[in-house]
């Protein structure tokens, strides 16, 4: 190998790792979605929680409203949301690619699994099924977690997602209970949209 091949190929490996760089260092930027999916999902598991508990006096059927506004509030936003990120600097680094796809293997999760779920209830005939909900979703926010924790280095996001991975047999104590909802928003708040306002704080900083 002469010594022009022998230059090219070091540039291109300081190419790469200048990239792997500054992948690592362009902030996650999907934290106003994590923000949307905790106020939205969050706010419907206090109204369930609300109905269930008898404070409110709402038929049955209001489940199937609530759960159903919040999936359609919840897709406009993230279609709004993922324009404006898009935009952004560092959406294209490979952190935020990496952790995007991380993320939306989530949310294919947890629609999946509602659909699953749904059809069960409904041959079975018994709306138990249901209770195992909260504790799908925060195993797979640990996954997703897990996964944006490694790829970003931030090490906070580790805690989350081991916090996230005990809550989801915790709460499986509270099932036929009403305050499982209730928990379960807490958890919502705790696991999306709190994290959610630091990625957006720390984006924001850093552009500052």
């Amino acid at each position: 190998m002469t010594r022009d091949q022998l230059q090219s190929v070091h540039d291109d490996i300081a190419y790469m790792r200048a990239m792997a760089q500054e992948g690592r260092r362009a902030p996650l930027l999907g934290g106003s979605i994590l923000i949307a999916a905790g106020a939205i999902f969050g706010s419907a598991s206090v109204v369930h929680f609300a109905v269930e508990s008898g404070a409110l006096d709402l038929p049955p059927v209001a489940y199937a409203w609530l759960w159903g506004a919040a999936f359609l509030m919840f897709i406009v936003a993230l279609n709004v949301l993922q324009h404006r990120i898009g935009k952004l600097p560092g959406a294209a680094s490979l952190a935020n690619r990496a952790a995007g796809a991380a993320w939306m293997g989530v949310g294919l999760v947890i629609f999946t699994a509602s659909i699953s779920m749904a059809v069960l209830a409904w041959k079975s005939g018994a709306e138990t099924t249901f209770m195992l909900f909260p504790s799908l979703i925060f195993a797979v926010y640990g996954a997703g977690w897990a996964v944006s924790a490694t790829v970003s280095g931030v090490r906070w996001q580790w805690w989350l997602a081991v916090a996230a991975w005990i809550a989801a047999p915790g709460i499986a104590f509270l099932a036929g209970e009403p305050t499982l909802w209730l928990a379960y928003a807490a958890g919502l708040f705790a696991f999306a949209m709190l994290p959610g306002f630091q990625l957006v704080r720390q984006r924001t900083s850093l552009v500052v």
